[in-house]
């Protein structure tokens, strides 16, 4: 979906969109928000406490299904967008023990992996402890520094809601940019992380 439809939607709807898209499309959409809570369209620390919330709640749901149903098919074909064979397990646990913030930030910034990733945390049993203040960790890194880059570009634009309207194109324009970077950084993340996780 396209960061100007995006944005018409949540225009629109406001809160009422924002829940679905942000599961679907987290990371372009925690900007968006940011950019238009700057205007008035959303409390930015209702926003930041909703996209950490979010987040919370995507890894325990992944990460359940790695741990209960690790021999799944569902959990084996998210751990074959990753290549991992029931042979690797043994290796990626002693990566998830030993080098897990590390993991966990690369993993979940790893667009179109990052569920797989988590899934694997499960599969392994990692410590819930450590999982959750670790996934918390880079929760907070990501979604509130894509908040605060989104507040910070929607003030830029002087005159409120109304100049940022009639200068639609120039915003989704500085959107769209800084959304093709984050997935181009994040897939090349995922690319390294991918074959990380086959050597182990």
């Amino acid at each position: 979906m396209s960061a100007d439809h995006l944005t018409e939607l949540i225009l629109q709807y406001r809160y009422l969109i924002l829940i679905p898209l942000s599961f679907v499309e987290g990371p372009i959409i925690a900007f968006i928000a940011g950019t238009l809570a700057s205007l008035g369209y959303f409390n930015i620390y209702g926003l930041a406490v909703f996209f950490f919330a979010r987040d919370m709640i995507m890894d325990a749901f992944y990460y359940a299904i790695g741990y209960y149903g690790g021999r799944t098919k569902l959990a084996h074909r998210l751990l074959k967008k990753i290549g991992v064979e029931p042979e690797h397990l043994e290796g990626i646990r002693k990566l998830w023990e030993r080098r897990a913030g590390m993991t966990m930030f690369f993993g979940k910034l790893s667009y179109g992996i990052a569920s797989s990733f988590v899934v694997l945390a499960g599969t392994v049993h990692m410590p819930l402890r450590k999982f959750f203040g670790w996934g918390a960790i880079v929760a907070i890194l990501q979604f509130w520094t894509l908040l605060a880059l989104g507040y910070f570009f929607g003030t830029t634009f002087s005159g409120g809601a109304t100049h940022i309207i009639e200068n639609i194109l120039y915003a989704i324009g500085g959107i769209t940019l800084l959304a093709s970077l984050y997935y181009l950084v994040t897939f090349y993340i995922g690319k390294r992380m991918k074959k990380e996780t086959r050597e182990k």
